[in-house]
């Protein structure tokens, strides 16, 4: 009777384990939309060498999509690859007397490691590092000139976010992450999700 009993409880517990486990491993891809608050800079585009000093808040609307996979490293902790494409309302726009001028931030690219810890069998925290690049945009109609230019800056990016399973494999999340740009250019973001796991 009691080796019987010693036997449910470990099942019960390998069963419970392996739930637990399957919340943070495999392939998943997620929508991603939230706040963009880029900050500061000076760049030099490709188009007649025009100098921007941008040193202006570009508060925008971040949306994109995310693909992943993660690795078990055990029951509670996974190790995975992240990759994101997402684009950025946030500009910035002068206009007077027929002049215009526009700033404008473009596509963002970003590919880095991430680690995952199951806090219980639906909510699980990571955090993430990695590379990015961002496009930014000037365009100008000044006195009947008209020109546009666009230049890339790579940059690093950190992050830390939460997850939570609704039903399935579907799962929200909300993140706060924060890159650091070439030509001092910055960006903080707090994004949220809908995602799911395969």
């Amino acid at each position: 009777m009691k080796f019987a009993f010693i036997t449910a409880a470990a099942v019960a517990a390998l069963t419970s384990t392996s739930a637990f486990a399957a919340d943070i491993t495999g392939a998943r891809v997620e929508g991603v939309i939230g706040y963009d608050s880029p900050k500061d800079g000076t760049g030099t585009f490709d188009s007649e060498d025009v100098e921007v000093d941008f040193d202006i808040k570009l508060d925008g609307i971040v949306y994109g999509v995310g693909l992943g996979y993660d690795f078990a490293v055990s029951p509670t902790l996974a190790l995975g690859v992240d990759a994101e494409i997402s684009d950025s309302s946030s500009d910035f726009e002068i206009e007077e007397e027929g002049d215009f001028a526009r700033l404008s931030l473009g596509r963002d690219l970003y590919v880095g490691g991430r680690v995952t810890t199951a806090v219980s069998d639906k909510f699980n925290l990571y955090g993430k590092i990695g590379y990015t690049n961002t496009r930014i945009k000037f365009a100008y109609d000044f006195e009947d000139e008209a020109d546009s230019a666009s230049t890339n800056l790579d940059g690093v990016r950190v992050g830390v976010g939460g997850q939570y399973a609704v039903a399935g494999n579907t799962y929200v999340g909300l993140e706060y992450r924060y890159s650091n740009y070439e030509a001092d250019v910055s960006r903080h973001q707090v994004a949220a999700s809908l995602g799911f796991r395969f």
